[in-house]
């Protein structure tokens, strides 16, 4: 008789394998990363860049289109906020540029890795020679020969 498995059981094994757990893990870090970097952003550098156009705080620029013949006092019209559009995208490039650095250094030390396990081998493989195809049946003949 087969034994049919449920739909939790699957689940339970499709969660508990390790690149789940791992991509899981990349998530949180991620969200927890890119926090940090929102409130980098918005609370260090988006007021740095006001200040230095002139007490301008970018975060609250935002253009606003009135729709013909509404009350602007009880409709605000349409707000288009250029100020969080430009922290966003400097949060991007933020991230992004964070994101290249590191994956820069993995490769680097990855490269290193394989450079000193290749010169490792190199190292074993002059320390010890080994003999070629022609040296052994040559030995073997002259083993023979002495039997």
């Amino acid at each position: 008789m087969k034994k049919t498995r449920g739909f939790f059981a699957e689940f339970r094994e499709f969660i508990m394998r390790g690149n789940v757990i791992d991509m899981a893990v990349g998530v949180v870090i991620a969200t927890a990363f890119g926090k940090i970097t929102t409130s980098l952003v918005n609370e260090i550098i988006m007021p740095f860049i006001g200040w230095i156009i002139g007490d301008f705080d970018l975060a609250k620029w935002n253009i606003v289109i009135e729709a013909p013949g509404a009350d602007p006092t009880l409709e605000p019209g349409i707000v288009i906020a250029i100020g969080n559009f430009i922290a966003t995208i400097i949060n991007f490039i933020i991230i992004a540029f964070i994101i290249f650095i590191v994956v820069k250094f993995i490769n680097k030390a990855r490269e290193k890795a394989e450079a000193r396990k290749k010169k490792e081998e190199e190292e074993a493989a002059a320390e010890d020679p080994k003999p070629t195809t022609e040296e052994l049946l040559t030995q073997i003949l002259e083993e023979m020969k002495k039997k």
